[in-house]
């Protein structure tokens, strides 16, 4: 981009940036963060993106043309630069930054290890909390399925007991063998953290070594004469032995390194990374990019190496590339902070490492086609449902933006209502909406009419306000302005009319299309017509309305769901003279749940930490 055509505001803010090393932030014209971008000297790198404007990639030039204003934040070292570029982009995800897509729902296997009896749970999220992670993975339907397998090896806890060893009854998983039992005494702390503690040794690919162990533990039980316990360890090492059988032999130094390579093709990139433990292939994971150009090669797997060692649970000392990079030495040192030790990022030009990386780079290409083609035949039946319900519909445009409106109740109580959005005939949940319903909660007497009227009015009024300045100001997507190309009500003429008259009141409704979508039929009510529009079963069409009027329902149920299982709680516990926040705390802990405080006793109420009995007796009268 020439000089002049700089704006004077932005060329005299790129005069004073300083020579030292940091993050710089574009913004757009809207204020949006488009880019960060981290330098050894701000003012040397900055200005390139400026300069020799012909010689830039598409992307850059896109880029370059978006930007607005600039800012930077200064660092003492180029190592502090990329920690803070990290975080920048963690927390902003601006749009021509290459970024790991959903990194956040990327699940991990989380052993509680920090509890005296640690069970084993699937999260999303890592804590500083003492316990062990493993992952992320990709699938958590998979994850779900590698910790059935290790169970029948490594019977864990996973549900939330107190574990005194003292139950009189075990659940149904002590009785297929899925759970050591130590809820009713049937193994020790010790024994049971033994237990975990291999499952944990399996998980990082010490297989051999478990192995080991429990062909050990079945020879001692059976010189010991216990049958039945050899038979157990028996079939445990049988289970691991066929979970082993799977990961392929890959190297015979019993290595821990990781194998990355990527696949691009125009706006879609996929990362694989292959997970190597003790030399055996123990796992792979594929990766999504976004915003990345597939000429970006040092670029792609810069940031992804960014982003994902920034919250993987484990960090190998050797991590193998397909090409080299501009920052392996500042990226090694980045790596070594995070391991403690020291790590190292090889690109091998030959022999077993480098096939390695060619097949890493094969299944990424493998990869990308299969999710390319789910996705244009997915494009292909969304665009065909979008045109036909246009056509059906008499709509003066495609309804790309399709947002429907539920109510839920349950005989007047806890009414809420949910508004979800789907673009180009995909949900998108970023947009999705709850509404807790004020008008008629007074009254307790259900009025489906009078809920769908104050939450029409409270979105569609929020999209009239202009938008507020943020503190720092830091400009947001505002999605309540953003109003949809068809607007879906749940029901029939009654709720469509009201949908009519609010938009009426607001001067909307000549802007947004409106139909009513009835619940038994699958008809679709239009304002002023006489008839309702019947959709072909088994049309793209038809299957798209149901998919989103199904949506709406779910989110307004699960919604009302949570407010009703507070409101219970809460007055049944909450409002006994006597029991406060702490002591309903600690009944349902100890317990477990409301019926379980019904069945109890008044001694064995009276005993939970902070209780009286005479708060005990009158929790059991009340409930």
């Amino acid at each position: 981009m020439p000089n002049q055509e700089i704006s004077p505001d932005l060329q005299a803010k790129l005069n004073t940036l300083p020579t030292k090393p940091g993050c710089y932030l574009f913004r757009d014209a809207q204020n949006r963060i488009i880019y960060v971008g981290k330098a050894v000297n701000l003012r040397n790198r900055v200005r390139t993106y400026f300069q020799s404007y012909r010689s830039h990639s598409a992307k850059t030039r896109r880029l370059v043309a978006s930007i607005h204003d600039v800012e930077w934040v200064v660092t003492d070292t180029e190592l502090e630069a990329l920690i803070l570029e990290n975080e920048l982009i963690k927390r902003f995800r601006p749009r021509f930054n290459i970024r790991l897509k959903d990194d956040k729902q990327y699940p991990y296997i989380k052993v509680h290890w920090q509890d005296d009896f640690p069970k084993v749970s699937v999260v999303r999220r890592m804590l500083p909390d003492g316990a062990r992670y493993y992952g992320p993975f990709t699938s958590a339907h998979a994850v779900r399925q590698t910790l059935e397998a290790l169970r029948k090896v490594f019977p864990y806890l996973d549900c939330n007991r107190d574990i005194t060893g003292t139950d009189q009854r075990a659940c149904l998983y002590y009785d297929i063998k899925r759970c050591a039992g130590p809820c009713i005494g049937a193994v020790s702390k010790e024994t049971y953290r033994e237990i975990v503690d291999g499952l944990c040794r399996f998980l990082e690919g010490k297989t051999e070594e478990v192995l080991e162990e429990l062909r050990r533990q079945m020879m001692v039980a059976a010189e010991r004469l216990q049958f039945e316990r050899a038979a157990i360890y028996r079939d445990q090492i049988r289970a691991a032995e066929r979970i082993v059988e799977r990961q392929k032999v890959v190297s015979g130094r019993q290595e821990d390194e990781d194998v990355i390579a990527f696949a691009s093709e125009k706006d879609l990139t996929c990362t694989q990374v292959f997970f190597i433990r003790r030399g055996r292939l123990i796992g792979r994971e594929t990766f999504l990019m976004e915003g990345a150009d597939p000429d970006e090669s040092q670029e792609i797997l810069s940031s992804f190496i960014q982003q994902f060692y920034d919250e993987a649970a484990y960090l190998p000392p050797k991590i193998l590339l397909p090409v080299e990079l501009d920052e392996t030495a500042i990226i090694e040192q980045w790596l070594r902070k995070k391991r403690g030790t020291k790590v190292v990022l090889k690109v091998p030009k030959r022999g077993a490492k480098k096939a390695l990386v060619d097949m890493a780079a094969e299944n990424a290409r493998s990869a990308l086609m299969a999710i390319r083609a789910e996705w244009e035949a997915d494009a292909h039946r969304h665009t065909e449902a979008i045109a036909n319900l246009q056509a059906a519909l008499h709509l003066p445009s495609p309804p790309l933006r399709i947002e429907c409106v539920d109510i839920s109740t349950l005989q007047g109580a806890n009414t809420v209502g949910s508004m979800v959005v789907f673009v180009r005939g995909v949900p998108r949940k970023s947009d999705y909406r709850r509404f807790k319903v004020h008008t008629i909660q007074q009254t307790g007497h259900p009025d489906d009419f009078a809920a769908m009227r104050e939450v029409l009015t409270r979105r569609f009024r929020r999209a009239l306000e202009p938008d507020t300045a943020s503190n720092p100001p830091v400009a947001t997507n505002n999605t309540w302005s953003i109003l949809p190309d068809l607007l879906i009500v749940d029901g029939g003429k009654g709720q469509l009319n009201i949908a009519v008259a609010v938009l009426k009141e607001l001067g909307l409704f000549e802007v947004v299309p409106v139909v009513g979508l009835a619940k038994r039929e699958e008809l679709l009510f239009l304002p002023d017509q006489p008839r309702p529009v019947r959709l072909p079963k088994e049309s793209p069409e038809m299957y798209l309305v149901q998919r989103i009027r199904d949506e709406a329902h779910r989110f307004a149920i699960s919604y009302q769901r949570r407010l009703r299982g507070k409101s219970m709680i809460r007055s049944r516990l909450e409002d006994i003279p006597g029991i406060g926040m702490k002591r309903r705390r600690a009944l349902l802990k100890h317990f477990g749940s409301i019926d379980a405080i019904r069945n109890a006793s008044i001694d064995e109420i009276a005993s939970v930490p902070g209780m009286t009995r005479t708060v005990a007796k009158r929790v059991k009268e009340l409930l």
